[in-house]
């Protein structure tokens, strides 16, 4: 069904028909709902170029990835947030602007972006501690959302996240509770807004607790499971090695448990892991117990708000949209009593 078809199914005009559809404000609302009914009930959806050229949008967001960040391309917590997003993007006619660039060209596209009027807002992904991009993207008018948070920026723009510091706090003082004290933190990259607030949060947990954290136990880089696999076999080898740990995501946790395995390290047991979860779609921490002890939030809903918030923040710019979602944390099997006959 066509355009004209369906204004003739509802004996309307076709420009009232788009109009209802379009969210024009001279529609009335009871026309509105029912040519909404009734694109639902014949399954019409509107031709995204003939809706552009009738709103002057473009109908596309923008996602921009450097070359440095290209893990990220095949990494699951990308892609299930692009799925998340992709929901939300198709059932309001956007179609997606994905660009992989070099890591000198990112200030150009997103200047080209705005001046060629591509897409008509831009998620910006992995924030940093004192990220340029968003006084970039303010100067050139260009609407976005950022999935994460700086640091060292004032919380005055859109964004979606994840409490970080209160997940890490909460952890880190469920392993103290457990009777760990020497407890390690396997992290990410800190320039990134998010690994700064698990540190501080992790830093926290122990202080609430009387303890100072030990830098030697304090790890980060990129999380692969490459990393988790060299970080564990690490802290196994130390001469006072940590009983219990905090991994900041799943796909650094399965290495750990790979490297706990080759050295007879039993998980829940002789040492206690508890890992930040995105629960993925590719990777599931789950069945009657889960395999992992951890923080679980969702990062296909994450990319769904952020998608709602742009898409909201392009119809309506003003007030910054943001949202702050909360970690579960889920006990699993990683995770025991400190054992005194034991170490690792």
């Amino acid at each position: 069904m066509n355009l004209r078809d369906l204004a003739v199914e509802l004996g309307l005009s076709q420009t009232t028909v788009s109009r209802a559809l379009n969210g024009y404000p001279e529609v009335s609302e009871a026309t509105r709902q029912r040519v909404l009914d009734a694109a639902r009930q014949h399954n019409y959806r509107p031709n995204t170029r003939a809706k552009a050229l009738a709103t002057g949008r473009a109908m596309a967001i923008g996602h921009v990835i450097p070359l440095s960040t290209r893990t990220e391309m095949v990494n699951p917590v990308f892609a299930d947030f692009i799925a998340g997003a992709s929901e939300t993007y198709m059932r309001h006619g956007y179609d997606i602007v994905l660009s992989v660039i070099g890591d000198d060209q990112e200030d150009r596209v997103y200047l080209d972006m705005a001046s060629k009027r591509m897409v008509d807002g831009v998620i910006v992904q992995s924030p940093t501690v004192d990220d340029p991009r968003i006084a970039l993207l303010r100067k050139v008018g260009l609407p976005f959302v950022v999935h994460g948070r700086a640091t060292d920026l004032p919380d005055d723009y859109s964004y979606v996240d994840v409490n970080n510091k209160r997940a890490f706090q909460r952890a880190t003082e469920f392993l103290v509770d457990l009777g760990h004290r020497r407890i390690a933190l396997v992290n990410g990259r800190e320039r990134l807004g998010f690994a700064v607030r698990r540190r501080t949060g992790f830093e926290a947990g122990l202080a609430a607790r009387g303890l100072a954290p030990d830098p030697a136990l304090m790890l980060t880089d990129e999380m692969t499971e490459g990393y988790g696999y060299a970080a564990m076999r690490h802290l196994l080898t130390q001469e006072d090695p940590p009983t219990a740990c905090l991994s900041a995501s799943a796909i650094i946790a399965f290495g750990m448990r790979r490297a706990a395995d080759e050295a007879g390290v039993r998980l829940g047991r002789d040492f206690s892991l508890i890992t930040y979860d995105d629960d993925l779609s590719f990777f599931r921490n789950s069945g009657d117990e889960a395999i992992f002890t951890a923080l679980r939030s969702s990062v296909r809903t994450a990319g769904r708000f952020a998608a709602e918030q742009l898409i909201d923040l392009i119809g309506d710019p003003g007030t910054p949209r943001q949202r702050l979602m909360e970690a579960e944390l889920i006990v699993g099997r990683s995770t025991g009593p400190l054992r005194h006959d034991t170490r690792p």
